[in-house]
Order: structure tokens, then C-alpha cells, then sequence
């Protein structure tokens, strides 16, 4: 097995819902590399969502975690309010210690195209997706002291790879994401922070219908889409000692797509 040097680091990993999510399968993968893992989940969110999420399903998760032979834990957070990160933070260094690893993979989607946007749609993808996250990082990088392993792994999408004009508030706060993410790792590389972000592109967590999955397919080289585990394993090569010298990357993780 290969030795990611992430035994006894800890991670947090934001938007962890869903045991088909992305985010789940980051955490497992942390989880198995030696990591210990704190998530956080929205459920107000879910239930805008056609997919929701099973009452019990976030427990679930962290319990799978825990079988993996590390700590885990976990809590309901709202990053749209600004006292969020500051009192995350403080919870997880309550409980599982200082943070070496944050992953910002939570985010606020829903569908609106130029002629449905809203002031109110748009706060709402600001507040979670660029301040939450931003304010996420601001916290993280206070409270880091310089040790080897830091890490900050953005999750953004193919919004500058092509128009994304039904999700206009998404492809816009990530596109921000991504320029947040080239501008900080030049302000934290003199903490041994790395600071990356992961573009899965199309990944099946869902929400996808059986006739739009049969297109991608069709159009993909290599003939399916993204699943979540793809994603992960380069969240966990980002997070790992090997990834070092990688930073202000926006990795492109798409099967050609």
C-alpha cells in the first residue's frame, strides 16, 4: 500500500452529505490513507435538491470512517454565515486537533440562467461559494503554524472550459474559486501550504438522468463518466507528502472530457 505520509494528520473536509457524493468518497480515501477526518453537512440545502439525502445518512458516513481505524466527527454547518469558519475550526481542534488539510468541496448550485437570476440567488451562491470558502481559508491559514503538510484543495468545475449559461450564479462564484486559488498559493507557500483546486467535471452523484448520462457516455474518449472515487484519488494525491512542490494548480481531472 502506498504511504500517502498522512497518518495522524487531520482533515476537514466541507459538504460531506451524501454516501454517493464527492465529498464522501475525499473522506474515505483520507480516511484509509490515516487520516483523521472532520466533515461538515447542510441538510437545508439537500432539500432543495430532487436527490435529498437519508436522515441518517451523515452519521452513517462518519461511522464508516471511524471503522477505518481513525477519528472522525462531524457537524451541521451553515458557511454562509461569517461566524461559521471561526467556530468550526475552534470545534475541530477540540476534538480532533489542529487541521493540516482542508478540503472546500461544499457548494451552492442551483440552476438559474441570465433571465432568472436574482439578487437573492446571487448572494446565495457568493455567500457559500467564494466567501464561505474564502473565509474557510483565511481561518485555516491563521491557525497553521508552519508545519510541513499543509494543504488547501479547492473543488471547482469546467466553467472556463466551456459556457455554462443555466448555471450562470455557479459557474460564476467558481470561476472565482479558481483565481482565489492561483492568487493564495503565492501568499501561503511561505507556511508550507499548498494551495490547489480539482475540476472532476461531469461526475455521477445522482443527480444525473439516464439520458443525459447516455450522452456524455457517448461523447466521452474514454466511455463513461466521472464517478466520485475519481475525484477522490486526486484530492488524496494533493493532500499527500508527494504533492509538495504542486501548488496554484487547477487540475483538470475530466477523462478528456
Amino acid at each position: 500500500m502506498v504511504d500517502y505520509g498522512l497518518s495522524g494528520k487531520v482533515a476537514l473536509v466541507t459538504g460531506v452529505s451524501r454516501s454517493i457524493g464527492i465529498g464522501a468518497a475525499i473522506s474515505r480515501y483520507l480516511a484509509a490513507s490515516g487520516a483523521n477526518v472532520f466533515t461538515t453537512y447542510y441538510r437545508p440545502f439537500d432539500e432543495l435538491m430532487s436527490w435529498g439525502s437519508k436522515s441518517t445518512e451523515v452519521e452513517e458516513i462518519i461511522e464508516s470512517l471511524k471503522l477505518q481505524g481513525v477519528n472522525a466527527s462531524g457537524i451541521e454547518a451553515n458557511l454562509a454565515k461569517i461566524e461559521t469558519p471561526e467556530k468550526l475550526f475552534d470545534e475541530i481542534e477540540k476534538t480532533l486537533g489542529k487541521v493540516d488539510i482542508l478540503i472546500n468541496n461544499a457548494a451552492h448550485d442551483q440552476q438559474a440562467d441570465i433571465y432568472a437570476l436574482s439578487p437573492e440567488l446571487l448572494d446565495t451562491h457568493y455567500a457559500v461559494n467564494v466567501r464561505g470558502t474564502t473565509l474557510l481559508c483565511a481561518e485555516f491559514a491563521k491557525r497553521h503554524d508552519g508545519r510541513e503538510g499543509g494543504r488547501i484543495i479547492n473543488l471547482t468545475s469546467g466553467q472556463t472550459l466551456a459556457p455554462m449559461p443555466e448555471s450562470l450564479p455557479y459557474a460564476i462564484t467558481k470561476g472565482a474559486i479558481e483565481a482565489l486559488t492561483i492568487s493564495l498559493s503565492a501568499s501561503l507557500a511561505s507556511k508550507n501550504i499548498t494551495v490547489n483546486a480539482v475540476d472532476p467535471g461531469a461526475t455521477d452523484t445522482g443527480w444525473m438522468s439516464d439520458e443525459f448520462r447516455s450522452k456524455l457516455e457517448n461523447e466521452a474518449p474514454f466511455g463513461r463518466v466521472g464517478i466520485p472515487e475519481d475525484a477522490a484519488k486526486t484530492v488524496l494525491f494533493l493532500a499527500s507528502a508527494q504533492a509538495q512542490w504542486i501548488t496554484g494548480q487547477i487540475i483538470r481531472s475530466r477523462g478528456g472530457m
